[in-house]
């Protein structure tokens, strides 16, 4: 009796899953923190860059969560969870950070960097519920 043979394109991946949601998400974000930005360009250069600033800070964020909780490969639970927990917590160091550059390094306006952050991470969520 003969197995029948696989196809590779209908293997479950689920690492190659998550990275494509990972990127298309980061690609929403950063295509929502560049929409703002261009909002808020009439209003001054320094208002645009707040808010791409902002944007950005979840951009790289997520970016950085992403290489973090999908790098390692195929991993037991405990680690993969553990893997995504360093993710989450620093794309949220990163964030702070990046924004706190923004606000005291160079004294950008707060309300357009919070527009950013806001339309990035509706953005995210936006990718999320729109999966195809």
């Amino acid at each position: 009796m003969r197995l029948p043979q696989t196809d590779e394109s209908r293997v479950h991946d689920p690492l190659s899953a998550g990275r494509r949601l990972a990127s298309r998400a980061i690609a929403w974000q950063a295509g929502a923190a560049a929409l703002v930005a261009l909002a808020f360009l009439p209003l001054g250069a320094p208002m645009a860059l707040a808010a791409a600033v902002g944007g950005g800070a979840i951009v790289a964020g997520g970016l950085v969560a992403a290489l973090m909780a999908l790098g390692g490969g195929i991993q037991p639970a405990g680690m993969a969870m553990g893997r995504l927990l360093a993710g989450l917590m620093l794309k949220w160091v990163v964030v702070f950070a990046v924004l706190t550059l923004g606000l005291a390094g160079f004294k950008l306006p707060p309300l357009p960097m919070l527009v950013g952050v806001l339309a990035a991470t509706l953005a995210f969520v936006l990718a999320n519920l729109l999966k195809r």
